[in-house]
């Protein structure tokens, strides 16, 4: 398999940008400049009163990676589907590119792969793309340019005339991705782009996904893969049981929850707190302080504040095995926000019981 990497020019793709950034800065002249999508109180009951979204709202900027994440029925598929107007949502406030949700001309300038999508298997690579780019409306002349380029920045050039029923479950996901790429879109949706791509194919499709922010593209990713995400990702979105728990950057969601950490070299709790002169949980300037056996837990980011205790204990005779910034990793922001605020509990899959004004509450950086 040829394998692009993500330093390769691609000078038909960056010809390809040309007329998706001329579009991103006619559509910002028109207002809602700052957002490629900007969603207030999307709803969407089921029949059987299954209430699936319970009043999203989610701002996803314009040339960024934005990964959207939650459990098993949280609604992150329903909110793709209605973003792509594939299923109507009961209530609703909102714009895609500039224009409000449902317009059916501004779905032209959106690429799509949806999960479980499905190929004719009698059809190849090249045919796939030259398939979805006429759906799209693409010339024959740019399909023609555009399927081999993309072929190329997905690493499957050598099997573009080879019929996709011989593909693996990788090789599709990489035919998907570039086909969602056909129409030279502003905005690219991809609900699970890495499921079923060995770690060697993750790592191609990250470059992707930086070289598409690059172009100046908005990338949206509907992702289980919190490793993924976290890796790529400008913001991430958190949605638990209907609702966005949780939204802004890794850094931000983190902010609260950073630390230094102290490793000691053969020493105990007390002799530590005698060279620290400190007996409490507190530091004069605020910050918490916690030791526990060798490890001395500093709740800053600030490392003007750790030096005063780095020189305390090495006053002190200690030895430092290591010093290190410490922050919860998106698996760990994950995890706290599935978690049921009174019990501590991991929350059922699927949707919330349907109690009247149920509301969770979210947190936005």
């Amino acid at each position: 398999m040829n394998h692009a990497t993500p330093t390769q020019e691609f000078p038909t793709i960056k010809a390809m940008t040309t007329a998706a950034s001329q579009a991103i800065s006619t559509t910002k002249s028109r207002g809602d400049d700052a957002y490629a999508i900007d969603l207030q109180g999307v709803h969407k009951t089921y029949r059987g009163k299954v209430h699936a979204l319970r009043g999203i709202d989610m701002r996803v900027g314009r040339g960024e990676v934005f990964g959207l994440l939650g459990p098993n029925g949280a609604g992150k598929s329903t909110l793709v589907k209605i973003l792509m107007t594939v299923i109507r949502p009961s209530k609703q406030r909102g714009h895609l590119l500039g224009h409000p949700v449902g317009h059916k001309p501004t779905l032209a300038r959106v690429g799509y792969l949806p999960e479980h999508h499905t190929f004719p298997g009698y059809l190849t690579g090249a045919q796939i793309l030259d398939f979805y780019g006429a759906m799209a409306g693409v010339v024959r002349s740019d399909r023609k340019k555009r399927i081999g380029a993309l072929l190329d920045m997905v690493g499957m050039t050598d099997w573009a005339d080879k019929k996709v029923k011989g593909y693996s479950k990788g090789m599709r996901q990489r035919v998907g991705i570039a086909q969602s790429l056909m129409n030279d879109p502003a905005l690219v949706l991809l609900d699970e782009p890495t499921d079923g791509v060995d770690p060697e194919g993750r790592r191609d499709i990250r470059g992707i996904m930086n070289r598409l922010r690059d172009e100046g593209r908005t990338v949206f990713i509907n992702s289980h893969l919190l490793s993924e995400l976290e890796a790529v990702c400008d913001r991430v979105a958190i949605l638990v049981q209907g609702t966005v728990e949780r939204q802004g950057t890794i850094d931000s969601l983190t902010q609260d929850q950073r630390r230094y950490e102290i490793e000691l070299v053969g020493t105990e709790a007390p002799e530590v707190r005698q060279a620290l002169s400190c007996d409490g949980n507190t530091l004069t300037t605020g910050e918490s302080l916690e030791v526990e056996r060798n490890v001395i837990r500093i709740g800053t980011d600030d490392p003007v504040v750790v030096q005063p205790l780095v020189d305390a204990v090495r006053a002190a005779g200690l030895t430092i095995r290591s010093l290190r910034p410490v922050r919860p990793s998106l698996e760990d922001l994950f995890m706290e926000a599935v978690r049921d605020k009174q019990t501590g509990e991991v929350l059922k899959p699927g949707a919330a019981p349907n109690v009247k004004n149920h509301k969770r509450g979210g947190r936005t950086s």
